[in-house]
């Protein structure tokens, strides 16, 4: 993965405008936390007992990507992309195959592109469905939001341990 330059989400702006800022801030963090590294360094899980990588939070949150914009606000007939974690009916894409850093990147930023359209095309009172329930679009930016955020914690301690590099 090469670096990508963080974007400082808008001080001042409407708000899809300010979530579509923050979820870009953590699209570049995971990037960032990935830069630098082989595709060896990117499958290891240094963060024991866990089995988390980068890679496989690269692969991860595709999926997020995929189901929440794609799947959740444009009702899309989908497959998952790595089907579910066992026992969790999260998105999968945790759990490692012959998938390298390439193949994974060139997923990941299909989904980010295919969301933005989504987004863009929803509009600021876009909504979809959240298992028969009508979820707005602010809701689940809020809540893609909130996986990144995490899960760009975990690369923070994962990295760390794999060089010791800290933040972006």
């Amino acid at each position: 993965m090469t670096t990508t330059e963080r974007p400082t989400p808008p001080l001042q702006a409407d708000p899809v405008t300010t979530l579509a800022g923050w979820l870009d801030f953590y699209r570049a963090t995971l990037v960032g936390r990935c830069d630098g590294l082989t595709d060896e360094q990117l499958r290891a899980a240094p963060v024991a007992p866990s089995p988390i990588s980068l890679l496989g939070l690269v692969r991860h949150l595709a999926a997020v990507e995929r189901n929440w914009f794609r799947s959740v606000l444009a009702g899309e007939e989908i497959a998952p992309l790595h089907g579910r974690e066992p026992g969790t009916g999260h998105s999968g894409g945790f759990e490692l195959d012959g998938t390298g850093i390439a193949e994974a990147r060139a997923s990941w930023e299909e989904e980010v592109a295919h969301a933005r359209r989504i987004v863009a095309a929803a509009g600021p009172a876009g909504t979809g469905s959240l298992d028969g329930h009508e979820v707005s679009l602010v809701w689940v930016l809020t809540h893609v939001i909130a996986e990144y955020a995490r899960h760009c914690g975990h690369a923070d301690l994962v990295r760390e341990r794999i060089d010791g590099r800290t933040g972006v």
